[in-house]
């Protein structure tokens, strides 16, 4: 009998207009190739660009937020295991869980550390440079690393956000799993990249709903493609993504090479016909899908520090990174000029999906710990006595507020 799997999603995976819904559906191809039974659940409404569950073989059910038809729900399904997407959905329905389904592994998809992307958000706003006693003081990472705590084991997708969590926080290491964004990489040969003379024009993309994706787009209008078009008067940028706000669709503006595309339907094919792709990200968390669909494309890319963390360990990036955008532009020239070191920057790419994002590695060592927890379930919680506690103190807080908000919409 096959085992079974509940993902309680913040929201209904979109893997053409985010990373995050991306990552969602490789962890869900991941247990469907462990051979689980599926159930997706969430309290949100679908869009025109959710992927279509059912043509996996997941199953799909519609919850609703502080309602106990969810612990009649979790009851009979009886998974064995949970997966939160997102800390905010195990606040919400982590109780429930444990109430009604005790047996089963918790297991949190942080896709990013959300209390360190709002912290820098918040200090960038505020034009100070950021610090991480800025992130360990938020009352964000309070709330997101217990319930790190109150879960089995949680995915983290970054090794910066993995180092500060133990190192900064003293979080046990049993506690999480560093799985990143997963490539087969058996599919990518350097062979069927475009090459540097049939690719044309610079390249940006990114989700408009999140923040930094639209001061992104700011800075680059602002700050470095005036620098790159007097260097390259003909050369043109394409900006692609969905939900882009006004403000970003009124940068528009053809007569200066600045194109603002909306959503891309196949943002493979976008990167391919690009040379260089650029991404000045001054804020955020987590690495970022772009730079990966970047490297994947054999698309050459500047980007920031931030933009790149976590990505490339002691590895060359494949192009440049930078924050100040006087070399963020001249770098951009110059990979856009020079072939052979934009051939150069391509080969690192291709190492570093090699090095890095093996998604044949990550989803053994994936199965691997699911099984040793699973064997020593009992145990491990046992052992995590922070956990136990932050269960109990917190979540009967949480369960309580829940309830009466139940009582209260019943009037």
């Amino acid at each position: 009998m096959s085992k079974k799997l509940l993902v309680i999603g913040y929201v209904w995976p979109e893997p053409s207009t985010t990373a995050a819904g991306g990552r969602m559906q490789q962890l869900l191809e991941a247990f469907l190739n462990f051979g689980y039974q599926i159930t997706f659940a969430s309290t949100a409404s679908k869009s025109e660009y959710s992927l279509d569950l059912e043509a996996m073989g997941v199953s799909k059910a519609a919850i609703q937020l502080n309602h106990s038809s969810f612990d009649d729900f979790v009851k009979e399904l009886s998974p064995d295991l949970v997966l939160f997407d997102r800390f905010i959905v195990e606040e919400q329905f982590g109780w429930r869980v444990a109430d009604f389904a005790p047996n089963a592994l918790r297991m949190l998809n942080t896709e990013d550390l959300h209390s360190l992307r709002k912290a820098r958000e918040e200090v960038h706003k505020k034009q100070l440079t950021f610090s991480i006693s800025d992130w360990k003081n938020h009352p964000m990472t309070l709330r997101e690393v217990a319930s790190i705590y109150r879960c089995d084991l949680s995915l983290m997708i970054s090794t910066y956000e993995m180092e500060i969590l133990q190192q900064e926080l003293h979080v046990p290491s049993n506690l999480l799993l560093y799985l990143p964004l997963m490539v087969d990489v058996s599919s990518i040969s350097e062979v069927k990249s475009p090459p540097f003379e049939t690719r044309n024009g610079f390249v940006s993309i990114g989700n408009g709903k999140h923040a930094p994706n639209v001061d992104a787009v700011k800075v680059l209008k602002h700050e470095i493609w005036p620098r790159i078009r007097q260097q390259l008067p003909n050369a043109e940028i394409h900006i692609y993504g969905a939900y882009l706000p006004q403000q970003v669709t009124e940068m528009h503006h053809p007569s200066s090479g600045f194109y603002i595309k909306g959503w891309a339907e196949n943002v493979d094919a976008v990167f391919k016909n690009a040379k260089v792709l650029l991404a000045p990200i001054q804020f955020g968390a987590g690495i970022k899908g772009k730079l990966l669909d970047g490297l994947k494309t054999g698309t050459p890319s500047v980007t920031t520090s931030i933009g790149a963390e976590g990505m490339h360990g002691e590895l060359p990036w494949n192009g440049t990174i930078t924050d100040d955008w006087d070399e963020f532009a001249q770098a951009a020239v110059k990979l856009y000029q020079n072939q052979k070191l934009w051939e150069n920057a391509q080969k690192q790419g291709f190492e570093l999906l090699r090095a890095f994002y093996d998604k044949e590695i990550f989803q053994n060592q994936l199965k691997k710990q699911l099984q040793q927890v699973t064997q020593s379930l009992e145990t491990h919680r046992q052992l995590n006595f922070m956990g136990r506690l932050l269960q109990h103190q917190t979540m009967a807080s949480t369960k309580y507020m829940a309830k009466w908000i139940e009582e209260k919409n019943r009037k």
